[in-house]
């Protein structure tokens, strides 16, 4: 049964988490991350055109290839995180369905990046699987 974003959002994260947990491939790709650096990431989905709501802030915990935690939070400041990554509504539909890369998106503007952009190139495999796995999230856009 799909999961509706923006209004199930907690339920959309928690089961990112269990691909993400479920994947032999992100466990390989993310080994190392987070070891020794706050590899936690808040996933920010902003209103555009086509979804005029509030923001949707999302948070995953990350480290060495597992999602130890995920949740819905209320806003920027709700939570420490070593990394944020922030773009519009239609961007995020189009990253979960594949469309758009992460790494290339950072790179032409279409999402924002707060935090160390060297380590996040220099594990741009994990982010591309992280990517996959949020696409295989059964997901119904409601806008």
């Amino acid at each position: 049964m799909a999961i509706a974003l923006p209004s199930e959002a907690d339920e959309w994260i928690q089961e990112w988490r269990d691909q993400l947990n479920d994947s032999d491939r992100y466990g390989e790709v993310g080994e190392g991350w987070g070891v020794g650096f706050d590899g936690s990431f808040l996933f920010v989905i902003q209103p555009d055109d086509t979804y005029d709501g509030d923001a949707i802030h999302l948070y995953v915990d990350l480290v060495d290839g597992e999602c130890t935690a995920a949740r819905m939070v209320d806003g920027e400041d709700a939570v420490d995180w070593g990394f944020a990554f922030r773009g519009s509504y239609t961007n995020w539909k189009r990253l979960i369905h594949g469309e758009a890369d992460p790494i290339e998106g950072m790179m032409s503007g279409e999402f924002d990046l707060d935090g160390d952009m060297q380590k996040v190139l220099q594990y741009s495999n994990a982010a591309v699987v992280m990517t996959e796995n949020a696409g295989a999230v059964d997901t119904e856009f409601e806008y």
